[in-house]
């Protein structure tokens, strides 16, 4: 019989834990979190444990709000002809969700044994006390899954709004609808996540508070990866699919003839909602859990001080919440002073806003609140500003990051317009020219940026006040905490990066859906949206303008890709400290043998930096493979005397989809599951190697990728809007140019990001069961779990390849 991936998983999984047997107990290692009774602010007025309680109100606040919003967009007026077709993208899309939640059990049941394994045969807990751990750990995946079903729930009922919105002409009601339903996924995101692990640290024992929030992040970000690969490899199927088709049969946008329509709809809502959705919320947790890490790890000798930055980093988060709420608010205020009478105006600029106003008052914020927190702190009287000035590079990061994507990548950037002209007379092939040139460029000055806040966090760690809180063997680890810093202050505003991320799935369908509607070709149409809902419904404008949104939400999609990876980058960092400082507990050199003059560290940056490379390749592989059946079986299938595709074209077309993400993604875990485990059990020293190379080379192809795959989406967004040459040569060559550029920003870029942060979690994890083993077992050990990985590598081609066409 042939092996299914329920076969190898389940196989790997029991060899895995047959191997396992350690040789001797090393010393503990778990995380232990302090007595936050002692913790109090105000001179005792407000303690640790109270302002916790605090925040569990304020996670309610967010979450009524994006219950609310949900019940006020669901309220909108819409055409029938429009709330139909959203709802045939939402029942698709729930179809995907349930079959996604599936595979995330087989995932799940994986990491389950070896943390099983871990805490219980290494660590000599009691059942309840693992059985506690793993439910942290399905807490965590069913965070990243509940969240993303509220997205692609919400966002699919947006989209008809916005697209019926759209007839009014006015473009500020229509932009509030998408931005409004981005909003409450990202408060009530941030919401959940926080409510969770302040559940954890305020109502379960210090002893299992810590190894909880391991597997709570663990959980989460085995989540996050499995939805953003696999939403990342359907959606890009689906939208090559379509797309090719507007060349090989001349359709216009969104054909409603186009098998692939449908299944482009719910991929946006798959790759650019459920995805980000999932992936901010592994981001908020693993940040937070590696800051928790270094704290308890460095700061273990003074267990007061140590409670009182932990509480005030959780009061840091409670206030992201209404600070994000609040600027919303005033954002919305002020864009109705500027633009509500306004027939056409730049879409970006309210959003650009948005991230401005929050960007600023979370930085003012967090310097007020931290001198009230922290100002009185005995013998630590500067701390507080030094703290604040560090969170606000991360800040700052989060609004300009997003200003230097879009020289790159807007409707408006230099960069862009560069792409079309050359299109001009350079047909497909200087189009794709120009946008790895915007691409490369994009990645030298973002990297500079970051470069730039981690340059300025380092020296404010320098400063006499965060250095007396270390103890004096961690002085060198100060920039680390700096490093973790500045990825929390990235986070200040991540509801709002969350909400223009968002934005742009909802724009996306709202043009679909209008097409799909077919809305203008109803006998008596305006006539009955005058009867029925009160207005003159103009049509030539409302297309215009849901052109123009998409854009403006193919701009602010590339936006939130760097901010989020370089969270990633800046966060494994503090991470990879808690995996040094265990090292230290057995090898006193560790800090030496780390030293580039040694080989490991040095080999292991070039395997981290060539799994990036095999990583980019297989998501790109399951994309080409799975676009390939699409095209020939639209293409088969296309009945272009039809008014409409049949349903049952559409369901196949998105069950290839289906079918071959969920192929790439079994390929893809497996590979970086096993490598992780093995190669943390060949050398450890080797294995932190790997883990800074995978971050550093993913961070750079990830700006590069995202960036580029942006600006060659946009040059098509100015043709088919601002040139109106739909059906053109120069068309032609933009949609060609979109299609490489669409596994680019969607599929492997932006998957890199939780796969730095499953590899740097589950490393943790890896590395203190290594150390616990014989050499001989555990290099016996690694050499068949790497052997298992290379199968798969040679699987995600090989197993994944379009066959060679039979010869007539």
């Amino acid at each position: 019989m042939k092996p299914t991936k329920t076969h190898w998983i389940s196989g790997l999984a029991a060899t895995t834990l047959a191997l396992l047997t350690p040789a001797l107990r090393a010393s503990e290692a778990d995380i232990r979190i302090p007595d936050l009774q002692s913790v109090s602010f105000f001179n005792g007025a407000l303690s640790g444990p109270t302002l916790l309680l605090l925040g569990l109100a304020v996670c309610a606040i967010g979450a009524i709000f994006g219950w609310v919003q949900y019940l006020q967009t669901k309220a909108l007026p819409v055409h029938r002809s429009m709330s139909d077709v959203s709802n045939i993208i939402w029942e698709t899309c729930k179809t995907y969700l349930m079959q996604q939640g599936k595979f995330l059990v087989l995932l799940w049941v994986l990491i389950a044994i070896c943390m099983g394994y871990y805490f219980g045969a290494l660590e000599g807990n009691s059942a309840k006390h693992v059985a506690v751990i793993l439910g942290a750990s399905v807490l965590g995946i069913l965070g990243s899954y509940g969240v993303a079903w509220f997205g692609i729930r919400i966002n699919t009922v947006a989209n008809s709004r916005a697209a019926f919105s759209a007839l009014k002409g006015n473009p500020l009601a229509t932009l509030s609808i998408p931005l409004r339903s981005g909003m409450s996924v990202g408060l009530l995101l941030v919401a959940i996540e926080l409510f969770f692990m302040i559940c954890i640290l305020r109502f379960l024992p210090t002893s299992l508070a810590g190894p909880c929030f391991i597997g709570f992040a663990i959980g989460e970000s085995l989540g996050a990866s499995a939805l953003r690969i696999c939403g990342g490899i359907f959606t890009k199927i689906a939208d090559i699919g379509a797309d090719l088709m507007k060349i090989v049969f001349n359709l216009p946008e969104d054909d409603p003839r186009n098998p692939g329509v449908v299944a482009d709809c719910t991929g946006d809502n798959a790759g650019d909602s459920v995805g980000p959705t999932a992936d901010g919320f592994e981001t908020y947790g693993v940040t937070g859990v590696a800051l928790i890490a270094f704290l308890a790890l460095a700061l273990i000798s003074d267990s007061h001080l140590c409670g009182t930055l932990i509480v005030w980093l959780f009061a840091m988060r409670i206030l992201m919440v209404l600070t994000s709420l609040f600027s919303y608010f005033l954002n919305e205020a002020v864009s109705k002073a500027l633009f509500s009478k306004l027939r056409d105006f730049n879409l970006e600029h309210p959003l650009t806003n948005l991230i401005w106003i929050t960007s600023l008052i979370s930085i003012a914020v967090t310097f007020v609140a931290s001198r009230l927190l922290l100002g009185d702190l005995p013998g630590h009287e500067g701390l507080w500003w030094v703290l604040s000035a560090i969170i606000s590079f991360g800040t700052l990061a989060g609004a300009l990051i997003p200003e230097f994507t879009k020289i790159f990548t807007s409707t408006e950037s230099r960069h862009v317009q560069e792409v079309v002209i050359s299109s001009r007379q350079g047909g497909a092939s200087l189009n794709i020219l120009s946008g790895f040139v915007a691409g490369n460029f994009s990645a030298f000055w973002q990297g500079l940026i970051i470069l730039g806040l981690m340059f300025g966090a380092w020296r404010f760690s320098q400063n006499p006040a965060v250095l007396t809180i270390m103890p004096a063997e961690f002085l060198f680890a100060a920039p680390i905490f700096a490093f973790g810093l500045v990825a929390f202050g990235f986070l200040g505003m991540g509801p709002v990066t969350i909400a223009v991320d968002s934005f742009g799935p909802v724009t996306d369908n709202a043009q679909s859906v209008y097409e799909l509607s077919q809305i203008e070709g109803r006998s008596g149409i305006g006539a009955e949206i005058e009867k029925d809902f009160g207005f003159k419904a103009d049509f030539e404008h409302a297309k215009h303008l849901l052109e123009k949104g998409d854009g403006a939400g193919n701009t602010f999609k590339a936006t939130a890709k760097p901010v989020l990876i370089g969270t990633a980058v800046v966060g494994a960092t503090t991470m990879v400290f808690g995996i040094i400082m265990m090292l230290e507990k057995l090898f006193p050199d560790t800090i030496g043998r780390l030293s580039l003059v040694h080989p490991e560290p040095i080999m292991g940056l070039l395997m981290g930096g060539a799994v990036v490379y095999w990583f980019t390749g297989a998501s790109t592989q399951a994309v080409v493979t799975g676009a390939y059946r699409a095209v020939v079986y639209i293409k088969e299938n296309m009945k272009l005397d039809a008014k409409t595709a049949t349903t049952a074209a559409s369901k196949e077309v998105v069950k290839i989809c289906t079918q071959y993400a969920q192929k790439g993604m079994v390929n893809i875990f497996v590979v970086i599951f096993c490598f992780a485990l093995s190669l943390a059990l060949f050398n450890p020293f080797f294995f932190i190697g790997y883990l800074i190379g995978i971050a550093f080379f993913g961070l750079f192809q990830a700006i590069f990728m995202a960036n580029a795959g942006g600006a060659w989406d946009n040059a098509k967004k100015i043709v088919e809007v601002e040139l109106k040459q739909k059906g053109t040569p120069l068309h032609a060559a933009t949609v060609v140019g979109d299609t490489v550029g669409d596994p680019f920003k969607d599929t492997s870029s932006v998957s890199l990001n939780p796969v730095i942060k499953f590899t740097t979690l589950f490393g943790l994890l890896a590395v203190e069961i290594a150390v616990k083993m014989d050499p001989a077992t555990k290099h016996l050990l690694g050499g068949a779990i790497f052997l298992v990985g290379l199968i798969f590598v040679y699987r995600s081609f090989y197993g994944m390849r379009i066959p060679a066409e039979k010869k007539a």
